[in-house]
């Protein structure tokens, strides 16, 4: 079987990476229908955060399959997800006690939008250039990482504005963390002076740390500083986790590394161990202003979705994969760090957790995009899976609960890229 038979019964606007065609999965790898084993670095864009096929994941999974597939949640109620939605209530930050469940980010974000919309009454969302939300209409209006994504698709959702995202290493300001006076706070003041009054807009949505836009941590002081702000002027403050939640930065969430709590946080990739599950995360008060059936879903909190859910929990705790995931990741920013010292195509290393980029330059600083895609092409052919972020970033997105052994042997394939860089 070659993807390329079967090419023309899919719609070719999914962009593809590869060619593959992938028969089972372990851990920390992947096999083709040929029986070549690849190292995958990417588990489905942080989705796997267990590996592939983590057993007591597919075990809960197939017990529930037994004995009930679905049943409408709007018509009954399945054990397995209230017991899902207690668990998350205990495991998220705050007093965000109250979920939503949803099939995937992009619808996630939408019901995200409407929530704030419906709990202000305002018509104005704030996002920022760099981000990435999702591909349906909502999504991709607060989308701003690629103007391709919103192309043929004007007019998008209106009354959105765009602020920069804090990027330290390519400081428009030219100034250091250290001297830091938060200079790009201006662009966000000059959107209230300018183009939206604060009383018109119902939220802020920002990823605690950029992820297709390049993997991007922010400095605590900026997202303490947008805290304040939403407080001062009643805007609600979303925190998009789907990809950076889930013990991904090596705290169940990143707005824990900020001392932040956002109004409405969405989560998903990571929640159900690879099932199409996500959610919606808020107070009480502001989800009793959401008016019963005004937003609905036809398979969210799914029983089997629900069930994997509460397995990938109880592993987490079991297994202590938040310590993993710190011990590891620090072995990750070292060993990169020490090829650094070594390549100056690399630029930068950063990250929290096990959520690393590493961006590669050129000579004068400058973006280097095709290094980034021939190092791709290398780890692909040396059969490791990886994928960029940004413009020049090679994200390292591993299970949390990868071992030394797998992460030394795919540094040694990202080393062998460098020398031939």
């Amino acid at each position: 079987m070659k993807y390329q038979d079967y090419k023309e019964y899919l719609s070719p606007v999914l962009a593809k990476s590869s060619d593959l065609v992938m028969k089972s999965g372990k851990g920390c790898y992947m096999t083709t229908i040929e029986g070549e084993e690849y190292l995958d670095f990417v588990q489905s864009i942080a989705v796997n955060a267990l590996g592939h096929c983590h057993p007591k994941v597919t075990e809960a999974a197939k017990g529930q399959i037994d004995k009930l597939i679905s049943g409408s949640f709007n018509l009954v109620n399945y054990e397995e997800t209230l017991k899902l939605s207690e668990k998350i209530s205990k495991a998220a930050p705050g007093d965000l006690n109250v979920t939503f469940f949803s099939n995937g980010g992009a619808e996630a974000t939408d019901g995200a939008i409407k929530l704030a919309k419906s709990a202000t009454g305002r018509p104005g969302i704030i996002s920022f250039k760099g981000s990435f939300h999702g591909r349906t209409i909502a999504a991709t209006a607060v989308t701003g990482s690629n103007s391709k994504y919103r192309k043929n698709y004007e007019p998008m959702m209106p009354s959105v504005y765009f602020t920069s995202y804090p990027y330290c290493y390519r400081c428009p300001y030219e100034t250091t963390c250290e001297k830091c006076s938060l200079q790009c706070m201006r662009e966000l003041n000059e959107i209230f002076e300018n183009l939206i009054t604060p009383d018109s807009v119902a939220a802020i949505i920002m990823e605690p740390v950029q992820g297709e836009g390049g993997y991007i941590v922010p400095p605590k002081k900026y997202i303490q500083k947008i805290r304040e702000i939403c407080n001062e002027h009643g805007i609600l403050l979303i925190f998009d986790e789907i990809q950076s939640g889930y013990g991904r930065t090596g705290k169940m969430f990143a707005s824990e590394h900020f001392d932040v709590v956002p109004d409405i946080m969405t989560v998903g990739k990571a929640i159900a161990g690879g099932f199409p599950m996500s959610g919606i995360i808020s107070r009480k008060e502001i989800m009793d202003k959401w008016p019963v059936g005004t937003h609905g879903t036809t398979f969210g909190g799914h029983p089997v979705c629900a069930a994997a859910a509460n397995a990938v929990l109880d592993v987490f705790e079991s297994d202590n994969v938040l310590d993993n995931c710190n011990k590891k990741g620090e072995y990750l920013k070292e060993r990169l760090n020490e090829m650094k010292s070594k390549y100056p195509i690399i630029g930068d290393i950063r990250g929290l957790g096990l959520m690393i980029g590493v961006e590669l330059i050129k000579d004068d600083g400058g973006i280097n995009s095709q290094a980034r895609d021939a190092m791709l092409k290398h780890c692909k052919e040396n059969k490791l899976l990886m994928l960029g972020c940004g413009k020049n970033v090679v994200r390292f997105c591993t299970p949390l609960n990868i071992g030394k052994e797998d992460l030394d042997k795919g540094l040694a394939i990202f080393e062998d890229g460098l020398k031939s860089l």
